[in-house]
């Protein structure tokens, strides 16, 4: 579990950030290595924010590791592949997407265009790492 003095630090980051327009829900990027981590924090971070948590994105199969796959091509067709939509969880309005730690940045860019293409008018990528080696 993430520690609360992270998700005050996060609450306060993304009260100052002011994206526009203001989410109106937060959803975040599962894992199936540590399947609890990121929806706790996120479920967490919608609580403090005042605004509802849905978990709107699903992992199909297995995907490898970002930072395993040789090149770009092969990093997005490992997220396109594995990441869904639940259509039952998609909440209208702006959503806050919140991952744990971004490398290739592609997870991010396919979860966006996968909420988009089901209604959410904006989606605000929040993520608390970056890999080494990613510019």
């Amino acid at each position: 579990r993430f520690d609360d003095e992270l998700l005050e630090a996060a609450a306060r980051f993304v009260e100052r950030w002011r994206p526009d327009p203001a989410p109106a829900w937060v959803t975040c990027i599962p894992s199936h290595r540590h399947p609890e981590l990121v929806p706790d924090f996120a479920r967490r971070l919608a609580e403090r924010l005042g605004v509802p948590f849905a978990p709107a994105l699903e992992l199909h199969g297995e995907p490898a590791e970002q930072s395993a796959m040789q090149n770009s091509a092969h990093q997005f067709r490992n997220v396109f592949d594995a990441l869904a939509v639940d259509p039952d969880q998609v909440r209208t309005g702006p959503v806050l997407l919140v991952d744990d730690l971004v490398d290739s940045r592609w997870t991010l860019a396919v979860a966006s265009s996968l909420l988009g293409s089901y209604g959410c008018e904006a989606v605000h990528p929040f993520v608390l790492a970056q890999a080494g080696g990613s510019s």
